[in-house]
């Protein structure tokens, strides 16, 4: 079992920057492909980024490349997303999760979730 924790959500105004982190305890990271999700009120959640065992490959939905940044620390169970320029249509509850493959970006490939990190961007 993986227990997975995110943090570093909060209200930012557009064009600013946040950065999340997930946390996981019970098994160690470096066993597994990552990913972050987010859900928007009303709509399903949805693929934003993915990383590999070593952090060595990423991939990220159209939407958010060139201003979200994913990447792990195994040493310290941990992955990050910073995400810079944010705009009002990224906010929602963001999500890691962990999976056996890399490259999932459909929820049910994923074993692992975090509880959510709400993030809330102003116009």
């Amino acid at each position: 079992q993986v227990q997975l924790v995110e943090s570093g959500g909060g209200l930012v105004q557009a064009g600013g920057s946040l950065r999340l982190s997930c946390t996981a305890s019970g098994r160690t990271l470096s066993s597994y492909a990552m990913g972050w999700f987010r859900q928007a009120p009303g709509k399903e959640r949805e693929f934003v980024a993915a990383i590999n065992w070593s952090g060595g490959s990423t991939k990220y939905t159209d939407s958010v490349k060139g201003r979200f940044t994913f990447s792990r620390d195994n040493a310290k169970n941990t992955v990050s997303l910073q995400m810079n320029s944010l705009k009002p249509e990224d906010t929602a509850v963001y999500y890691c999760a962990a999976a056996t493959f890399y490259s999932a970006t459909t929820p049910s490939s994923y074993n692992y979730w975090g509880q959510g990190t709400q993030v809330t961007v102003s116009s």
